[in-house]
């Protein structure tokens, strides 16, 4: 092993991790897995080997070892599937020449203790918490990807490695000029997710407002009852769950996505998704919110709720062709992937950390890295 990287100019194996709950691409609901099928499109076109790990069937150009013949998406929120999914992957690793592991689930970067092949983690949800403390105890064993630098300023003590935004395929999303005059709310049902704040912004605003969002844990089944039934009514309506096709005809013909979120959420497909409609975004500037929408011209970030309605109206004079061209200049699959092979070639071209399990020697090198 060099200390070059022009060593690892040219094609990589590269093993991808997804979560076990949904297909890669996803059917409907699936910011993660929506991403994971354009990063291994970018990379595929890139010259690259990938194969995938994950439930279910895929559409995306990599080899695919199943976990779960059909995605236990219904079963999300238990355990035991992330824990099986995360042995099965490493028994397919075992076997597998690999120059990267890129692993996208919860369980799975445990098991990068015990192979000696570079491990890249992509960090989809906080890094504060518990989940920082798994990844504070992995220590080096892990290299850790930020999706937005919010995100890694939470936790500026674990082992990143780089800041990568996510990014979408902007031509597979419809751009639209000329929009309908309601407004739209597309996520999960949680507080997290403010739908009840878009409901009550929307009608203090004068707007009809649509709602598709994925209502099938428990949790969301909840907060639903709870919060939103009580609001349906005149000028609201709930559609279910949009599928991919669906999804996109709703952002392209909204006068603007409404995006209350209550925390501080790492990224957020679905305000890149609207924006590739050329549909302005309405959002409370927390978490990534301020490095992905630029206020007044692809959106409103504001600072509380109370801002809502009057950005809502406001978002009709913005222009649609700023928010897609903003999208294909900052979001693009291609520079997403880019920047993904640059931390491959970075990690491949650095000195290995020695296994737990072995004593330090003169040449520890795997042998497909010679």
């Amino acid at each position: 092993m060099t200390d070059s990287e022009d060593d690892w100019e040219g094609a990589l194996r590269i093993a991808m991790v997804a979560p076990p709950w949904e297909e890669v691409p996803p059917r409907a609901y699936g910011g993660i897995e929506q991403m994971l099928a354009d990063l291994i499109t970018g990379l595929s076109g890139r010259g690259h080997e990938v194969t995938l790990i994950g439930s279910g069937s895929t559409g995306v150009p990599a080899k695919f070892l199943v976990t779960y013949p059909e995605a236990p998406s219904e079963r999300i929120g238990e355990s035991l599937p992330e824990v099986l999914h995360a042995a099965q992957a490493w028994r397919a690793l075992e076997g597998m020449p690999a120059d990267i592991v890129h692993d996208h689930s919860l369980a799975g970067p445990l098991t990068a203790l015990g192979r000696a092949t570079p491990t890249v983690v992509t960090c989809h949800g906080p890094a504060g918490g518990e989940l920082g403390e798994v990844y504070r105890a992995l220590g080096e064993r892990v290299n850790l990807i930020a999706v937005s630098d919010a995100q890694r300023a939470d936790a500026p003590d674990l082992n990143w490695v780089a800041t990568v935004h996510n990014a979408l395929d902007a031509a597979s999303f419809p751009f639209r000029e000329h929009k309908e005059d309601w407004v739209l709310w597309l996520g999960r049902f949680s507080h997290s997710k403010g739908p009840d704040l878009a409901i009550d912004a929307a009608r203090a605003a004068g707007r009809r407002i649509v709602l598709a969002g994925k209502l099938t844990e428990p949790c969301e089944r909840d907060y639903f009852e709870e919060h939103v039934r009580p609001r349906l009514g005149p000028g609201v309506s709930y559609v279910g769950e949009a599928d991919a096709g669906r999804k996109r005809e709703l952002l392209a013909a909204a006068h603007c996505m409404v995006f209350p979120i209550q925390w501080e959420e790492p990224f957020g497909m679905v305000v890149i998704e609207a924006m590739a409609c050329g549909t302005p975004v309405v959002a409370i500037g927390r978490g990534a919110v301020p490095e992905i929408v630029v206020d007044g011209v692809t959106g409103f970030v504001l600072r509380e709720a109370a801002e809502l309605p009057a950005a809502i109206e406001a978002a009709g004079r913005l222009d649609p062709r700023a928010c897609r061209d903003h999208v294909e200049r900052h979001f693009g699959v291609g520079a997403m992937a880019a920047a993904y092979e640059a931390v491959y070639h970075r990690l491949l071209a650095a000195p290995r950390p020695v296994r737990l399990t072995e004593e330090p020697g003169p040449d520890r090198t795997p042998p497909g890295c010679r």
